[in-house]
């Protein structure tokens, strides 16, 4: 199957807004209520599989560096800031994007969204062994109207290994989710969908991350009034500084700087109109 060209998704035709172009992406700019139904009419919709990515600042880097990932968003169905700084840094630059959504946020707003007359069938696809299975239960007991039809845990190294890659495709192709969570972590789990899209049996796909774990409490998720301020991140470092606190810091100090040259761009073009 080909994926549909982005400006061609039937979900979404005559319902949201315009993309809005920003730090070389193309963000959707839709509140989580609004995501959350795309999900659901894209997972209900037969055709040609489509995934959502959920973009943070570290990825507003990475993309300048890595033509694979550029690519991967380019062609994804739904792009979803995940990260305050994105939100703020576009409405410096005129362009609002209304809030942000974190996919760990918008996999249960799914779930919670999902009609128990026509259940939704889920595949979890990540996370260490055993993990998918807990969030999976968890799932299946907080959400009637989701259904888990299989749960994967591929070993490390996978993408590059074809029979490893073969065996998510069997699994996928026996069990006919409608919709498949990846948790691979980026840029791993965009790269891998966009190079094997035509190969997914799921209508729609969610690239985000840590949910997995989250779901099955496997890690632990900043308490929701850190969310609310937009201090998830320094939770997360708090948890993990010695990974998490180098990245922090690079984001720190080059993501202002793409604010500031995308808006003396914009300026400079506004005075010579």
């Amino acid at each position: 199957m080909t994926p549909l060209p982005r400006d061609a998704d039937p979900a979404r035709e005559g319902t949201d807004p315009p993309r809005l172009n920003v730090f070389g992406m193309r963000f959707d700019p839709v509140r989580i209520e609004q995501a959350v139904a795309r999900v659901v009419s894209m997972a209900k919709t037969p055709g040609a599989p489509r995934y959502v990515v959920t973009p943070n600042v570290d990825h507003v880097l990475i993309i300048r560096k890595d033509a694979r990932f550029r690519k991967a968003y380019d062609e994804a169905a739904m792009v979803l800031a995940d990260g305050w700084p994105v939100v703020l840094g576009s409405r410096m630059l005129g362009e609002v994007i209304p809030e942000r959504v974190a996919g760990s946020d918008l996999a249960p707003g799914v779930f919670a969204a999902a009609n128990p007359a026509d259940p939704l069938r889920v595949f979890l696809c990540g996370a260490m062994p055993g993990v998918a299975d807990r969030a999976a239960r968890i799932i299946e007991d907080t959400y009637p109207g989701v259904r888990i039809v299989g749960t994967h845990s591929p070993p490390f190294g996978f993408e590059t290994d074809a029979t490893e890659n073969r065996a998510i495709f069997e699994k996928l192709a026996a069990a006919k989710p409608e919709l498949l969570i990846l948790g691979f972590g980026s840029p791993k789990q965009e790269i891998w969908v966009n190079q094997h899209l035509p190969e997914v049996t799921a209508n729609v796909v969610l690239c985000v991350g840590a949910t997995i774990d989250f779901i099955a409490n496997e890690q632990r998720r900043a308490p929701s009034f850190l969310r609310r301020i937009g201090l998830e991140w320094a939770f997360r470092m708090m948890l993990n500084p010695k990974r998490l606190g180098p990245r922090y810091a690079t984001n720190a100090v080059e993501f202002p700087k793409i604010v500031l040259r995308e808006w003396l761009d914009r300026r400079s073009a506004w005075q010579h109109r």
